[in-house]
């Protein structure tokens, strides 16, 4: 099987023309090593702990909550006939395989029956209708399931994988002439953890550990073969959320394999002139999405390899993916005028710059800061390897570019960092100038402060910026103001019921959604995980 899709993958560069590649001779090597590091899954069977009613609240997350009902003992001796539906709580997040097995109570099953099956991470989920579908994304990513039974007794295994807490099961055809009963119902949970992370300090705070175990839950769920988004939606390895959930990974379940199979998966299906593309399948056959250029993903990925150095002393690893990290930085090279500044206008048309989703957001001052920040963390990655002599311009580069962002981006009588003609003010440039190290400490302390008094700033649209500002609090030595981040904001998700944290998160909207209809954001993301990494890595801060 491994040979056969590394065979594949080559075909296909070699279709694609893929001339000048510069890692023709590694990339067999590099996909094999992913296909050997493929973990095995451990399996958890589960079963519903309560029957529950959706009931409309305003106070609730969304509108709607899950209210306890009637005994699962009650549900399973009783006629599905009669009852027609019920909305099953499994009291956790699980991501798995669900079974349900149907009994005859009277008669003969004459005729099929039909049941539609609808899991949701979250109520409202179960209680918003899907159709007409108004979302951006695939109707296909909501997880209703139409199953016809054409015998009863029966069990019926559901092929799809599914990421839920409530199941809502609904009757839509039967015969009169026979009744049963739903008679048991589970999911065989899966997930590569196979390890518990050490128990925080005794001094840690209540709320602390329920933010912590979240994020735990929300990281286990995503750690499947690779280090997925999302395990409803999009199921697949984003260098973002890889980068993040290593950090999470690393002060937790140290699953340091799953880190080395991605950074190998994503070496060996980077695209055209070595460039890395910010997202690859696994299925069929591993390959990448096509034109999914992320610029600030492919920056990312040399922290990620920075980070996994500095965890497992692994430079065997590093040292054989030094390459691809040590390509990333031709983009910078690429891009930068010689004025010191990234050209922004041109990579804004030719790379997807993400950075947050933030309708309006201007990225030039994030991408001059995450620009310096990846030639520091490349340049840290060399002297690990002893190769900083292959870097030689990259210290003048630094001082540069770091000159330009302080001359053109930073105003010292606001202390406030500016992006684009329009004078943008955001969180996003306050942090990755932060970040980049432009600014000096004082600096960075007032942009900071400064921003959160600024009542038409741009704030972080979701936890994934949410984890940069974080950062950058504790870079700036603001700790009592990065403490209140995770317990305000992370903390507000669990306030309001989450059992793993969402993708998307803003207070001021619950339903906020970047493509168009919020129940097909995923609930469970990796992006979200990292107050774990936090309050791991620095416990002075958050467990004191």
């Amino acid at each position: 099987m491994a040979r056969h899709f590394i065979i594949f993958v080559l075909i296909i560069f070699s279709i694609n023309g893929y001339a000048q590649d510069p890692y023709r001779a590694n990339r067999a090597q590099w996909l094999a090593q992913a296909q050997q590091l493929t973990p095995k899954f451990n399996e958890t069977l589960k079963r519903p702990v309560n029957t529950v009613v959706l009931v409309k609240d305003a106070g609730a997350f969304q509108g709607w909550k899950a209210q306890p009902t009637d005994s699962l003992t009650a549900f399973y001796s009783g006629s599905f006939q009669k009852k027609k539906q019920v909305v099953l709580d499994f009291g956790e997040h699980i991501t798995g395989y669900v079974s349900f097995s149907l009994k005859l109570l009277r008669g003969s099953s004459d005729a099929p029956t039909r049941f539609k099956l609808t899991f949701g991470e979250v109520p409202a989920e179960l209680a918003t209708p899907f159709d007409p579908y108004k979302g951006g994304l695939s109707r296909a990513w909501l997880q209703d399931e139409v199953v016809t039974v054409m015998d009863i007794p029966e069990t019926v295994s559901i092929a799809r994988r599914l990421s839920f807490r409530y199941v809502k099961i609904e009757l839509m055809g039967s015969s009169q002439y026979f009744d049963f009963a739903v008679s048991d119902i589970q999911c065989k949970a899966v997930s590569s953890v196979s390890t518990k992370p050490a128990p925080l300090q005794a001094s840690a705070a209540s709320d602390i550990r329920a933010i912590d175990s979240v994020g735990l839950t929300t990281l286990k769920e995503c750690m499947q073969t690779v280090y997925e988004d999302g395990p409803k939606r999009d199921r697949r390895l984003w260098i973002g959320d890889l980068y993040l959930e290593s950090l999470a990974n690393s002060y937790s379940f140290k699953n340091f394999d799953l880190t080395k199979r991605c950074l190998y998966l994503l070496a060996g299906l980077s695209g055209e002139k070595g460039f890395l593309i910010g997202t690859v399948f696994e299925k069929p056959e591993p390959h990448p999405q096509e034109n999914q250029y992320l610029m600030d993903y492919a920056f990312l990925y040399n922290a990620a390899l920075k980070e996994y150095l500095a965890a497992t002393n692994d430079t065997e690893t590093a040292n054989d993916l030094w390459p691809v990290a040590k390509r990333q930085l031709d983009i910078i090279r690429n891009y930068l005028l010689p004025t010191g500044m990234m050209d922004y206008p041109r990579a804004n048309k030719e790379w997807w710059l993400f950075f947050d989703w933030k309708d309006g957001l201007d990225r030039e001052a994030a991408l001059q800061g995450i620009a310096i920040y990846t030639l520091k963390q490349t340049y840290d990655l060399a002297k690990a390897l002893h190769k900083e002599g292959e870097l030689n311009d990259v210290p003048a580069l630094i001082k540069k570019m770091s000159t330009a962002a302080r001359k053109n981006l930073y105003d010292a009588k606001t202390g406030l960092v500016y992006s684009g003609s329009s004078k943008q003010v955001s969180y996003a440039s306050q942090i990755w100038l932060t970040l980049s190290g432009a600014l000096s400490k004082k600096e960075s302390q007032q942009a900071l402060l400064n921003v959160a008094k600024q009542k038409d700033a741009l704030y972080p649209g979701g936890p994934y910026l949410y984890h940069y500002y974080v950062q950058a609090l504790i870079s700036a030595g603001l700790n009592a103001e990065a403490k209140a981040t995770v317990t305000n904001y992370w903390g507000g998700m669990v306030k309001k019921g989450a059992d793993t944290f969402w993708e998307v998160y803003d207070p001021k909207n619950e339903y906020l959604s970047p493509y168009g209809f919020f129940p097909v954001n995923s609930y469970c993301h990796a992006w979200s995980c990292t107050p774990v990494y936090f309050i791991r890595k620095y416990p002075e801060v958050f467990q004191e």
